[in-house]
């Protein structure tokens, strides 16, 4: 229950404040503190999973190339699965880019590289730096001293 005492707003009952009450800003910063954890976790896992499927796609690029040097046929194109699209929707890589941003305290496009797993993916670089500039000219990310920030 939130309560007002002399102009302070207190949080109380229900399990969310002490006997005495706590600031609400308080509670704010703590429950901003965990979200910030859950998604970092969460990226984590995205990272750790992207990592899997470019070694499952590598598997299978290199049995496209063995079936392709057994035969003397040409590989067919693509090393997704048939029936399986490779490329991800268009401005996926920018929400998830802007998402990344919005979860850190300032990032530079290596760092940025880094976690979504593409340093030394040069199509995947050249995509973030689009993207990075595309977020920058819509005012959504700002950035300062070589750090990308939410705007």
């Amino acid at each position: 229950m939130l309560s007002i005492d002399n102009g302070e707003i207190r949080m109380s009952d229900h399990g969310h404040g002490n006997a005495s009450g706590e600031h609400f800003s308080a509670f704010m910063s703590r429950e901003r503190d965990r979200l910030r954890a859950e998604r970092e976790k969460i990226f984590n896992q995205q990272e750790e999973l992207k990592r899997k499927l470019d070694e499952i796609n590598r598997e299978f690029a290199a049995i496209e190339a063995y079936e392709s040097a057994k035969t003397g046929k040409a590989a067919r194109g693509g090393s997704a699965p048939a029936g399986r699209q490779q490329r991800a929707r268009r401005g996926s890589r920018r929400e998830e880019l802007l998402n990344l941003i919005r979860g850190g305290n300032g990032l530079s496009r290596g760092e940025i590289l880094e976690r979504m797993g593409l340093k030394g993916d040069k199509s995947g670089e050249m995509s973030v730096s689009n993207a990075l500039t595309a977020l920058t000219k819509r005012n959504e990310v700002r950035r300062d001293g070589g750090k990308y920030h939410s705007a």
